[in-house]
């Protein structure tokens, strides 16, 4: 049982740190993907049962200048309050007299909003000053935003010197995200392949470093393939590439090949004279495309390639598309590899879904409870997998 569980939370005033920096319809307000708020809702919930109350801390968007009307979270307060069909209570400021006044005469069972922590400059900035004022507003202190939990922030990380060890937790959320990449990153069981795909060889050469001590197989995909076709002397017509990157791309093939790690490059590309769903399209090897068109998925041959490998595999990370999924002609490649690790994943294997896109494509192909753990935060895991330490973790257990 973790240590959140086993504690009980009646009387007393927990401080929640969640993210419910969600995307709202710019004219309504209205929130158009509610999966952050519905994640931290059986941490809230449990607190609630015990007999205590909440007060919720969040940011919302990049607010530039203090106080902005379409940053507040007013705007998510009915919604929250229907999903846990409790009234819930709203302070138009995070620190100051209303927030401290609310926050003071909350009883047990009720819900507190707190506003925007980024209409304070000094949230960002980890300022303690602004930490304290926060903390004083709880008897105890949950982080349970995984998405912020790379930043240093007042109230993800620097809010822990306030409360002593015993009263600081991980939300439920918070700890099923650090279980998850724990058991992929350091207890997985082999073989273990890794599934890396996206734009740019620069925005995951530390992830895939970090893997190469870890996985017995690494698929690339996405744009970032291209790169790696032209470091091996291949023609890749106007496809993306890192020129800047090519001599990095061979010395992680080098590194992988001393280190017996596969890695594994798409036989074949579906290739289109233009970035367009409208572009006329053919299929190519991805090392022998013509001039003029340019790889924008993983062909058949490459799916059938990578799903053998996946179908094979007993821990499974993903992390980036095969290819501009967003387009219905190029969503083929990243599908298929849904497919494979949901199968895989049928038949026994641990998979863990991180990173905005590959998140996105799950949910958006369906198969968000056909994989083992879908990861709430992009940029925090992809900092997790590249073996650093963050703050919002480190905070809790120090």
């Amino acid at each position: 049982m973790s240590k959140f569980s086993n504690h009980n939370f009646a009387n007393q005033k927990a401080l929640i740190r969640v993210d419910f920096n969600v995307p709202l319809d710019k004219s309504t307000f209205a929130i158009t993907d509610d999966t952050r708020i519905r994640a931290a809702l059986p941490t809230i919930q449990k607190i609630l049962n015990d007999g205590g109350s909440v007060i919720l801390m969040s940011h919302l968007g990049r607010p530039k200048d203090g106080q902005e009307d379409k940053y507040s979270l007013k705007h998510i307060l009915a919604h929250l309050s229907n999903l846990l069909n409790v009234k819930v209570k709203f302070a138009d400021d995070c620190i100051g007299v209303s927030a401290t006044e609310l926050a003071a005469s909350l009883k047990a069972g009720e819900v507190l909003l707190l506003e925007n922590l980024r209409f304070y400059k000094e949230e960002e900035k980890g300022d303690e000053a602004f930490a304290e004022k926060l903390s004083k507003l709880g008897d105890v202190w949950v982080n349970d935003a995984f998405g912020t939990a790379h930043r240093a922030h007042a109230s993800t990380a620097v809010i822990a010197k306030f409360f002593p060890k015993e009263k600081r937790f991980f939300g439920l959320l918070m700890e099923g995200e650090v279980n998850a990449a724990e058991k992929v990153l350091h207890n997985s069981e082999k073989p273990f392949v890794a599934i890396i795909g996206g734009a740019k060889v620069s925005d995951k050469i530390l992830i895939i470093e970090n893997l190469l001590e870890r996985a017995t197989d690494i698929i690339i995909g996405g744009g970032m393939a291209y790169t790696f076709m032209k470091a091996q002397g291949g023609q890749i017509g106007k496809s993306l590439c890192e020129d800047e990157r090519l001599q990095t791309a061979l010395e992680i093939l080098n590194k992988a090949a001393a280190k017996n790690v596969n890695i594994h490059l798409p036989s074949d590309s579906v290739i289109a004279d233009n970035f367009s769903n409208e572009a006329n399209v053919s299929i190519a090897p991805s090392n022998n495309i013509p001039d003029g068109w340019m790889g924008l998925d993983i062909a058949e041959n490459a799916q059938q390639q990578f799903a053998n490998v996946i179908k094979k595999s007993k821990t499974i990370l993903w992390n980036g598309p095969m290819g501009v999924f967003e387009m219905s002609k190029f969503q083929h490649g990243t599908k298929a590899i849904a497919i494979a690790i949901a199968e895989a994943t049928k038949n026994g294997a641990f998979s863990l879904v991180g990173g905005g896109d590959s998140v996105a494509a799950v949910n958006q192909f369906g198969f968000t409870n056909k994989v083992s753990y879908v990861s709430t935060g992009g940029g925090a895991m992809l900092e997790y997998f590249e073996g650093k330490i963050l703050p919002g973790i480190a905070a809790v257990n120090e």
